[in-house]
């Protein structure tokens, strides 16, 4: 596939489903008097984003907030000293509130925020991933947003990368010094994602300068900052190269975090409500549920494909129907292409179905994943925040260039004709993409802005089974039996991540599981594998997510009878922000 600019914009085709403005549910914040306690705490809410800013100034503006722009932290001791005196001020001002004098809309957001300090104090001191996980420190993604993102006129933006620019060299030796005892699977992802910071401060950068009606005496500083800027990723990429040999040859520090600081962040990240082995437990049960409705349908399907007796352990059977079946899927070349054609048929889907009202002014464009967030995940969504609701959404699909003909295929046949659809519901809409959209709505910044990971997920999860439920695909079983398969990956993304992250599970353990259990193709699994070596609870988000809203509409539809409607469920849902889903249920209840 050329490497060309791809920015394919759906917005003729979000704008062709409807006439009228997003009008969802929303938070009767004006409705009711308020009490002096909630009034209280409604000020302190505003206070504290405010306050929370000037020391994230990185967060804000991924956050739409551009008061900060050009500030690039230095992450050394200094700014953690100030991180804590902040957290130490907010809890104590925190104090001052009792949660029970409070509304049950600014109950939740006390909870939300008591949460996030507690989180950000337990990072800091005991988690201390800024020590083993160089990954962290990369300083791409700001530059990017602020060069690719039409927030402001052209020249305030690049005054900004101009400003950001100058502590470029100071953040990186702060990140060296900070790098004590690394794992080596970060410490390569930092390497390979930092040669990516030189797609974002580029030669097209430089001449974007250059033709801008910045003064001369602007310009020359952008070159002076410029050239060490580059100078300094060069030195770091370097560093890390012999750091990665050195732990290749020597040996470093486990990936895995053990059970007690796994238990600590699946509380601080999760917030569902019940222990991650509970979690862990519960998985394994749906494990066997699902591979029993996979083996029902493949029995009903086996005589249309195949003439020969089907096998007597149904697992086998199962893998060997799919395994006919994943052949079916797009060319190498035109994976990024046929993810944007299938957008225009979800829309229209959701909106005959009456599903979820779509916001036709909010874009949303498929692109290839740019350079520096390679490596991780090969479908991604990324969004704008609550202080820029317009911004573009990008839907970022990596491209099949760089893969052997093999692995290529492979991954071909795990996103295949089926299954890809399937991602495009759980990316796009009304999956991530729309519950983004809605979050943004919220009256409520605290909900938006510190949204939850296993809501988020959740949703996406969630309305994959939904949109098949309601027909989409017209039912038929090669798609029913795909749809269960990936769902199958989503229990056992729980099952794997408590398992290898607390159990000790090996690499080879896994990859079983995944291709025997979980009927995924090798590259899928070995791409898991990777990705859980990478990261830690955020695998169990997506099944944790689903099962909280998947049985909170259940509830809903028994209690209401044959008045539930389901687009009011979806929209009353998806109104609170991206909050943890027990309190949503507190809410909607």
């Amino acid at each position: 596939m050329k490497k060309t600019k791809l920015a394919l914009m759906l917005v003729a085709a979000l704008a062709g489903t409807s006439a009228c403005q997003m009008n969802s549910p929303q938070e009767p914040t004006n409705l009711v008097k308020q009490t002096p306690a909630t009034q209280g705490f409604s000020d302190f809410s505003l206070q504290f984003i405010d306050s929370l800013w000037t020391i994230s100034p990185t967060w804000a503006l991924y956050s739409g907030y551009h008061k900060y722009d050009g500030q690039l932290q230095i992450p050394d001791r200094q700014s953690r000293f100030e991180q804590l005196a902040f957290i130490d001020k907010q809890q104590q001002l925190l104090t001052q509130f009792e949660p029970d004098s409070l509304d049950v809309k600014s109950r939740i957001d006390y909870r939300l925020i008591e949460n996030l300090l507690a989180s950000m104090k337990w990072e800091i001191e005991t988690y201390r991933a800024w020590q083993w996980n160089p990954s962290i420190y990369n300083v791409a993604g700001g530059f990017a947003q602020i060069t690719n993102e039409d927030f402001a006129p052209l020249e305030e933006r690049l005054r900004s990368v101009i400003s950001r620019l100058e502590n470029v060299p100071a953040y990186y030796a702060a990140a060296r010094d900070n790098i004590q005892n690394p794992t080596l699977e970060h410490t390569q992802l930092a390497l390979g994602q930092n040669k990516g910071v030189f797609s974002i401060l580029s030669e097209e950068l430089a001449k974007q300068v250059a033709d801008s009606k910045l003064s001369q005496t602007e310009k020359a500083l952008f070159s002076e900052r410029f050239e060490l800027a580059k100078d300094a990723v060069e030195m770091h990429i370097d560093w890390l190269a012999q750091l990665t040999a050195n732990l290749e040859k020597n040996g470093a520090k486990s990936f895995r975090i053990g059970e007690a600081l796994y238990e600590q962040k699946f509380a601080y990240d999760i917030q569902a409500g019940m222990t991650a082995k509970a979690l862990y437990q519960k998985a394994l049960k749906d494990k066997a549920n699902v591979q029993a409705e996979m083996a029902k349908i493949t029995k009903d399907l086996w005589s249309k494909y195949f003439d020969t007796p089907m096998p007597k352990d149904t697992n086998q059977a199962t893998k060997q129907l799919i395994d006919l079946l994943s052949s079916k899927h797009v060319k190498r070349e035109n994976f990024v292409d046929e993810v944007s054609k299938q957008i225009p048929e979800l829309i229209k889907f959701v909106e005959k179905k009456k599903l979820l009202t779509l916001d036709p002014y909010k874009p949303l464009v498929v692109r290839e994943t740019p350079e520096y967030m390679r490596g991780f995940a090969g479908a991604s969504i990324s969004a704008p925040g609550p202080y820029e609701k317009h911004g573009n959404t990008y839907y970022n699909v990596t491209p099949l260039d760089e893969m052997t003909a093999e692995s290529a295929e492979s991954y071909l046949r795990e996103y295949n004709h089926w299954i890809l659809q399937v991602l495009n519901i759980h990316e796009a809409i009304p999956g991530h993409y729309s519950q983004l959209v809605y979050s943004n709505e919220s009256p409520s910044l605290v909900k938006s802005l510190f949204g939850n990971g296993a809501m988020v997920e959740g949703w996406a999860v969630y309305t994959e089974r939904m949109m098949l439920e309601e027909g989409y695909g017209d039912f038929e079983p090669e798609l029913w039996l795909m749809y269960y398969k990936w769902n199958l990956r989503v229990i056992c993304n729980t099952i794997l991540d408590y398992s290898i992250q607390v159990n000790g599970m090996t690499r080879e353990q896994a990859i079983d599981l995944m291709t025997n259990e979980a009927f995924q193709q090798m590259a899928e699994a070995e791409g898991k594998w990777r990705r859980a070596t990478l990261s830690q609870v955020q695998l169990t988000s997506y099944y944790s997510g689903y099962r909280e809203i998947y049985d909170l509409r259940e509830e809903q539809k028994e209690k209401l009878g044959k008045q539930f409607d389901l687009k009011t469920f979806h929209e009353t849902f998806l109104s609170f922000g991206s909050s943890p889903v027990k309190h949503i249920r507190e809410l909607m209840q």
